[in-house]
């Protein structure tokens, strides 16, 4: 069997496996570990994430493919540890997704209430089995900042521990505000800190996801700052304050009179 006849997935491990080749291999790939390769890991997912954004399938199609070596890749590093084998991988993501729909491979009840209600349980405890001893363990610490702080308040949330509405974090997080105004230099960051993370819990009182309303306010920001460079006509940054500011206020009314 040719390499252009073998099975894709069987193509692509075994290319990753010559690479990681100790004599005949590529001296970058035998050089990575775990460690180095992580943040390419990471790099790759929101390139995904990106493409999606986009509408672009063809750039989708690339950048799974990206996405996909990085498991081979990891998973690869792991058979020459002893660890485990990139089968052990599928195997383990098979029967969690077995586990987890019980209303489809099994004989649970189906409305949709049930079975977000089951998936929880059925996280938590599979948390439990792993040694959890918190309600917060196994929120990744890797995660961006703002996603973190969300999953971290969702988790504290199904344990009770949350406002009712949104009064209670929107006082919260002006007392915040307030706080990070009056602090000394040491211990601003601190407090910088607690006013983002009360701005993320009243975000999220509101039903919204933090890391989708900001990745939107970055686009328009960016958006509007381009439109604002094109209406100065590569001389923005020479502009006094004042005339930047005039330009962003008629950038919005421009974007406030198009058609919906």
């Amino acid at each position: 069997m040719t390499q252009e006849t073998q099975p894709p997935l069987q193509r692509l491990l075994q290319i990753m496996a010559r690479l990681r080749d100790p004599v005949s291999g590529c001296e970058w790939d035998r050089a990575q570990d775990f460690v180095t390769i992580a943040p390419y890991t990471i790099e790759e997912a929101y390139e995904v994430a990106d493409a999606i954004e986009r509408g672009d399938m063809a750039d989708l199609r690339d950048e799974l493919g990206d996405l996909l070596l990085q498991v081979v890749f990891h998973a690869c590093m792991a058979e020459e540890a002893g660890h485990f084998v990139f089968d052990d991988v599928a195997t383990a993501i098979s029967a969690k997704l077995e586990a987890r729909h019980p209303h489809i491979f099994g004989d649970a009840e189906a409305s949709d209430e049930h079975q977000t209600d089951s998936w929880e349980k059925l996280k938590a405890a599979e948390r439990t089995t792993a040694g959890a001893t918190s309600a917060l363990d196994g929120v990744a610490l890797s995660l961006p900042a703002l996603m973190r702080a969300e999953k971290l308040q969702k988790r504290a949330a199904r344990q009770g521990f949350d406002w009712p509405d949104t009064e209670g974090p929107a006082d919260k997080l002006l007392e915040e505000m307030a706080e990070l105004a009056e602090a000394d230099p040491a211990h601003q960051l601190e407090e910088a800190g607690d006013m983002l993370f009360a701005a993320v819990n009243l975000v999220r009182a509101y039903g919204i996801a933090p890391e989708d309303a900001l990745r939107a306010a970055n686009g328009k920001f960016e958006r509007r700052y381009r439109a604002m460079e094109a209406l100065a006509d590569g001389k923005f940054a020479s502009l006094s304050l004042d005339d930047q500011e005039a330009l962003w206020q008629a950038v919005k009314r421009s974007e406030s009179a198009k058609p919906a």
